[in-house]
């Protein structure tokens, strides 16, 4: 079985890229007659002629472009098995650079962040909020190293994770006596509402909700922040729909009652990530992480 040396797949991808067996030998401190011997041993070991030249340079031949485009898979397969070997030797450290909604940022990832800070103190998390579209742009450019972000969202560059599924309710001020334990959309329609801003992912969710039901919102305050609404809300100006996840066990105290929504309405949290990324040891241990949040909730 004819298998591949990587120091000569390596040496004969510094040829083609520097233009010369003698700038290739500079690059990897070998001599000239080293590195021509690397590439001939790889050519014979494949049986196909690998480089052709043309004038005084060098250029890849139809059998080598082939193996360029595997080379280049090759590297980086071998480079993620370096990393991942690495954390055995020593601890997880690094940057890791996370994007998220205001609302899982508040009330789902502090737990996480908290035990992840514990078992490795040198990994640096950030973390920033946006909406959907601005946190898979941000992943997409490689401007941030990974979302959780509200489904739908889209990319052809990345790879999507659904992670846990939130359940919607209906809010109130503790002052609302009547408020039931389950409500509908016909119900509501006319009550003055507290909503999310437009264009977010979370809004829409609830708009569709009521126009299943033929009713269209008018909200007499439409705010960015899920404790803003909470706060309004309990100031009496209104009801509001949030995530289950926002409302904490200590809601009555926080002067708000909860109803479920008839018919359901829930949320799906996925996690966005480029399919290209080298998934670094700090990075990898931040996606087991939020991957377990699923069966944390």
């Amino acid at each position: 079985m004819r298998r591949l040396n990587l120091d000569q797949l390596h040496t004969f991808a510094e040829v083609i890229d520097a233009g010369s067996f003698s700038a290739a030998a500079d690059r990897l401190d070998l001599s000239q007659p080293a590195v021509s011997l690397q590439v001939r041993q790889l050519e014979q070991r494949l049986n196909v002629r690998l480089i052709e030249r043309v004038g005084k340079r060098l250029k890849p031949s139809s059998a080598g472009l082939t193996l360029l485009e595997h080379a280049h898979r090759i590297d980086a397969a071998v480079e993620e098995a370096l990393q991942a070997l690495s954390t055995h030797a020593q601890g997880i450290a690094g940057e890791v650079a996370i994007g998220t909604g205001a609302t899982a940022c508040i009330h789902l990832l502090p737990p996480m962040l908290r035990a992840m800070r514990k078992r490795h103190p040198a990994l640096d998390i950030r973390v920033s909020t946006g909406n959907t579209d601005d946190v898979v742009a941000a992943v997409t450019e490689n401007r941030l190293d990974v979302g959780l972000v509200t489904l739908p969202a889209a990319g052809r560059s990345l790879h999507i994770t659904p992670v846990l599924r939130d359940e919607f309710v209906a809010i109130a001020p503790l002052s609302e006596q009547d408020w039931p334990e389950e409500i509908t959309p016909h119900a509501l329609a006319a009550a003055p509402m507290v909503a999310f801003e437009a264009g977010s992912s979370t809004r829409l969710l609830i708009d569709e909700w009521f126009l299943q039901a033929g009713l269209r919102i008018r909200p007499v305050m439409a705010l960015g922040s899920i404790e803003a609404i909470k706060e309004m809300v309990s100031a009496g100006l209104g009801y509001s729909i949030v995530p289950r996840m926002a409302v904490s066990a200590a809601h009555h105290r926080r002067g708000l009652r909860i109803a479920a929504l008839t018919p359901d309405l829930a949320r799906t949290l996925a996690i966005v990530v480029r399919q290209d990324k080298p998934l670094a040891p700090g990075l990898r241990r931040v996606l087991q992480a939020l991957e377990g949040l699923g069966s944390a909730t």
